[in-house]
């Protein structure tokens, strides 16, 4: 492989060789909105030459504060398109797949490339996420998983750990009790070798101005979210994923 100087700077990193990896890697990304968006940005500026993308979601205008492939431009398209578009305009040799459909338990085993290295779960499905957790442990697949970035606001307290060290994330509790009551995974403090990016910060509420004054009804729907936050998830597990394919892992966590 000629050097190319888009992604220089990855082999003066990494070294020649781990960056090749990383070229020649499949990564997979689950969910293309708030922090999937954001890894998938990551991977591709990163080199990586070949991404699937599964979301069945369109743009939306409520999109715009968070998502990085949300603009005016791209309202209404599919979610995994404008994601594509996006990457082809600076990285047009990356093998982009789209695969516009949800991810489930029960089509995960159709959804997923036979090839893929590693996959980044950024959806919000508790029973998606357990089942590709355990698809990964199983074929011994890099893989890591995001917990719930709505409701926090402060990004220096988003964190990489274990499932089983995980805390301040309700959908990742019920991540971690379903692998453990449906699949034995280990309790207490073991390891369950889950890799979680997630924030320690408690989850704040929807803030009561945006009650619609007389009726009580909240007007904002789900809890607030911030680019800020959502961007850092997605560049953390990006990031994790990067540094598994370099063959490079961190000593501490997970």
């Amino acid at each position: 492989m000629t050097e190319d100087r888009r992604f220089s700077a990855l082999s003066r990193l990494y070294g020649v060789a781990a960056s090749h990896r990383i070229r020649s890697a499949h990564v997979v990304v689950v969910g293309i909105g708030g922090v999937g968006s954001w890894a998938a940005e990551s991977l591709a500026r990163s080199g990586v030459g070949r991404i699937t993308l599964v979301d069945l979601d369109h743009v939306a205008e409520s999109n715009i504060n968070r998502q990085i492939h949300a603009t005016l431009a791209t309202l209404g398209q599919a979610k995994v398109v404008a994601m594509s578009e996006r990457i082809a305009s600076y990285f047009p040799e990356c093998h982009v797949q789209c695969i516009d459909d949800f991810a489930t338990s029960s089509n995960w085993l159709h959804v997923v490339p036979a090839d893929a290295d590693a996959v980044i779960d950024a959806c919000d499905q508790v029973l998606t996420k357990v089942c590709i957790a355990h698809w990964a442990l199983d074929n011994n697949t890099i893989f890591v998983t995001s917990g719930a970035a709505g409701g926090k606001r402060h990004a220096h307290r988003v964190d990489l750990d274990d499932l089983s060290q995980v805390t301040h994330d309700p959908l990742l509790a019920k991540v971690r009790y379903t692998l453990r009551r449906q699949y034995s995974a280990p309790r207490g403090n073991k390891r369950m070798r889950v890799a979680c990016v997630y924030s320690n910060e408690p989850v704040a509420p929807p803030d009561a101005s945006c009650q619609v004054a007389g009726d009580g009804t909240l007007n904002c729907h789900g809890f607030g979210s911030l680019v800020t936050v959502t961007a850092a998830f997605g560049l953390c597990a990006a990031g994790y994923v990067l540094n598994q394919l370099a063959g490079q892992p961190t000593t501490e966590k997970p």
